[in-house]
């Protein structure tokens, strides 16, 4: 007779083993399918491998180009590229077999294998030759995401990657082409310049990053001009063909066309939802254009029973943003209150200086009604100066009748670490001026945002 649960996770990324360890806590008899390593794409090949390679590659370029600056005299400076992928390794290795210690400790069981609904309340988990079937009062999908893939880029893991291979090269290719100008293709394209490539990204539309404020992506994008990397902008891929050894990809921009010999062609487009034989299709799931599966306010799919969170029912595609419909999602199935507030979720670009949003772009914003607009450069801040880090400022929206924050963006070191203020200061409903008075240790990078709000009502002190 089959193990029954009263929830089998499928996936065990970021929202699957935070959703079956809050089930867990609240009494639930969970079980978490993972068909690969436990922690999913972002933990094994995604978030947290690419961070660190970004932290090595611009320690890299720190002590080659800037240091000296510093008083720190180095001699010749040499990269370890295997080195530097076994650090990275050793990273995911430990992050997963962590995963792999909540999950125990919380008495979440693990299964092994590629997890299919055969029917609402059943669940096949298939590992090589081995199948077997368990019984669940729920289910909940967790499945996340991978790249897409462009008809004319097939990617071949060697040639043409996806950020999967590009994160795992034993060698700096001396050209390497970035398709895409999303945070993927601008990220590993900086790991890739810093540590001696010679990227150029090129970009469908008019510029980088096309989500984000178009005053702080265009500044950022300078920024990566003046480190090294080349965009060509509302520029689509035609296609690629081996010639000696190459990768030789065509391009159009309106009526030119032209070609590119380059070492390493990244395909950076996007991401698609991971439903591949799962079953939600046959089992009666309803299914949008773009592959996302559909979901009501409390995450439950048409087909009673069987829920669904994170990057497969599209939205804001983010690690954290799962993790919010994790908890609430379970919550809400044991009967508790719950939501999630994703007009404060903030969004980070971990490119050197870094890129970091919450809330409404000021072409949002201005749409809805008048605004008022405080900013704050990072060259007055005097933490920023000590540090040498005096690229990129803050730039904070507030509505211009009720001082309400409606968003904030930071291009700057620890950009990442900063928005932490401004997404609990939104999560509050907090105003310009709530953030203005609150006090700020100096000297610290944090006071640009103060003084970013106190610019917003013309009480600016240092700029």
């Amino acid at each position: 007779m089959a193990d029954t649960f009263d929830l089998i996770v499928i996936g065990s990324g970021p929202g699957g083993y935070v959703a079956a360890i809050k089930a867990a806590q609240l009494g639930f008899k969970t079980a978490c399918v993972e068909r690969e390593a436990l922690g999913g794409t972002c933990l094994n090949i995604g978030c947290i491998p690419s961070k660190a390679m970004l932290h090595c590659s611009q320690q890299y370029h720190e002590v080659k180009h800037r240091v000296g600056k510093h008083g720190i005299k180095v001699g010749e400076v040499s990269l370890d590229m295997p080195g530097m992928v076994a650090f990275k390794d050793d990273v995911v290795k430990k992050m997963s077999a962590g995963v792999g210690y909540l999950l125990k400790k919380n008495n979440v069981t693990s299964l092994k294998g590629h997890g299919r609904i055969l029917s609402p309340g059943s669940v096949q988990v298939v590992n090589g030759t081995a199948s077997t079937v368990y019984d669940a009062k729920r289910i909940l999908i967790a499945t996340g995401s991978a790249p897409i893939q462009i008809p004319a880029l097939k990617f071949d893991g060697k040639h043409i990657l996806s950020s999967t291979e590009a994160l795992a090269l034993m060698e700096v290719p001396k050209k390497m082409i970035v398709v895409g100008g999303g945070y993927i293709g601008v990220e590993l394209g900086s790991v890739w310049s810093r540590l001696g490539s010679e990227v150029t990204v090129v970009e469908f539309t008019a510029g980088i990053l096309p989500p984000s404020d178009r005053e702080m992506a265009n500044a950022l994008q300078r920024m990566l001009e003046k480190q090294g990397i080349k965009f060509k902008f509302n520029t689509s891929a035609q296609g690629a063909e081996m010639v000696d050894g190459r990768v030789r990809l065509s391009w159009k921009n309106g009526d030119a066309t032209g070609v590119e010999d380059v070492d390493k062609v990244l395909v950076s487009v996007g991401r698609r939802p991971v439903t591949d034989n799962l079953g939600a299709a046959e089992v009666g799931m309803e299914i949008d254009a773009k592959g996302f599966i559909k979901v009501n306010e409390k995450f439950q799919t048409k087909v009673p029973g069987i829920y669904a969170i994170g990057d497969v029912i599209g939205g804001i595609m983010l690690a954290h943003k799962a993790e919010e419909e994790a908890v609430a999602a379970v919550e809400m199935m044991a009967g508790h209150a719950a939501s999630v507030n994703y007009a404060a979720c903030p969004a980070v670009v971990f490119t050197h200086p870094e890129l970091a949003s919450v809330g409404l772009t000021e072409e949002e914003a201005g749409k809805r009604g008048a605004i008022k607009i405080g900013k704050c450069p990072f060259a007055a801040n005097g933490r920023a100066r000590s540090i040498d880090e005096i690229e990129g400022f803050v730039k904070v929206i507030g509505d211009a009748k009720t001082d309400r924050l409606l968003g904030v963006h930071i291009l700057g070191a620890g950009a990442g670490d900063m928005i932490a203020e401004a997404a609990v200061a939104m999560e509050f409903a907090g105003s310009v001026d709530d953030l203005a008075r609150s006090f700020h240790a100096h000297p610290t990078l944090p006071e640009a945002l103060k003084e970013a709000c106190l610019a917003a009502n013309k009480r600016a002190k240092n700029v």
